[in-house]
């Protein structure tokens, strides 16, 4: 009876014992990377307070039942390798990369699935495969691509500045996909008879010269190129270009609401929130090779009232019912 009893127990406790795993598994719990170049804001950027709204609105409450690793490196490019490597040894279950963190991402794991809420020109980039099947372990939200946005960010500042003819061009060639959005903007300048007069900056110390050179050539407006320096630098362009009495073009609100004139850009907020939806996918098992690369369907058209009476600039009805938001 004994040896009928020890056998129960020891049947019993191998039946057990892959609930046991399953449970202790099924009880982790996740973690992931938040990897960005500029510095972690608090209160949370209007970006990141979108992504964690969008993970509690998915069930995940950070610090309850998922754990964010954030990583930051303040505007230091030559930080970001060991940042990434850092998220990759603590095995997060994915990387989400903020958009000139992305490369960093990439070349520190082939494995750990990498998010990126905005991925622009992707395909282009080789970054993906296609925007139907990634192919490899990067997906995530789209944005519009350069083509697109070279295009309207130009039509939107002529019909701002009807009498428009000359536009400054702000922009690092470092930054991925640069070259080809001026080469876009060039194309889209010819079309509305437009000049550009391209100024390059790699480096802080290039802004004295890109200055003397617009106080000398006098443009009639300034489009500034969406990059992590040009953004690091928001308050002294936008400080130049108003005391020059030059409109601005961003593709960022955030530069319009610090004094900028007019901006216009995929709602990152909502790719933000939607780069959620991606984590929650891989952690449910899905693999970013099969996950599709969503393009933006939210645009917003943002206009500083202030800034153009400051520059004197009467905004046409037509374009003020198209914005999403107007800042007096």
């Amino acid at each position: 009876m004994r040896l009928i009893g020890l056998a129960v127990v020891l049947a019993f406790s191998l039946f057990l014992a892959p609930l046991a795993g399953e449970a202790q598994t099924a009880g982790k719990v996740p973690q992931i990377g938040y990897l960005v170049l500029s510095p972690l804001a608090d209160p949370p950027s209007a970006e990141r307070t979108a992504f964690l709204e969008g993970l509690r609105g998915l069930g995940y409450v950070a610090g309850q039942n998922i754990i964010i690793q954030y990583r930051s490196a303040n505007w230091n490019r030559e930080l970001l390798p060991d940042l990434a490597a850092e998220l990759v040894d603590l095995k997060v279950d994915a990387i989400v990369a903020v958009p000139g963190a992305v490369e960093a991402a990439r070349d520190a794991t082939k494995w750990i699935p990498i998010v990126v809420p905005g991925l622009a020109d992707p395909v282009e980039n080789k970054l993906v495969t296609s925007l139907a099947r990634p192919g490899g372990n990067i997906t995530g939200t789209g944005a519009a691509t350069t083509a697109e946005m070279s295009g309207k960010h130009l039509e939107l500042l002529k019909e701002a500045v009807p009498k428009l003819s000359r536009v400054a061009v702000l922009w690092n060639p470092a930054t991925q996909g640069a070259s080809r959005q001026l080469r876009e903007a060039q194309s889209a300048a010819t079309m509305l008879r437009l000049t550009l007069q391209p100024h390059e900056v790699q480096d802080p110390h290039d802004f004295p010269r890109a200055w003397s050179a617009m106080t000398r050539s006098r443009p009639d407006a300034l489009l500034i190129f969406v990059s992590p320096l040009l953004t690091a630098y928001r308050p002294i362009i936008v400080e130049f270009a108003n005391k020059q009495r030059l409109p601005t073009m961003f593709g960022v609100r955030a530069d319009v609401e610090a004094g900028g004139f007019i901006s216009y850009s995929a709602d990152l907020a909502d790719i933000f929130r939607r780069a959620a939806y991606y984590v929650d996918r891989i952690l449910k098992g899905a693999k970013p090779a099969d996950l599709p690369v969503e393009q933006p369907t939210k645009f917003e058209l943002v206009i500083n009232l202030k800034t153009a009476k400051a520059l004197g600039l009467t905004i046409p009805q037509t374009l003020l019912l198209r914005a999403d938001q107007v800042i007096e």
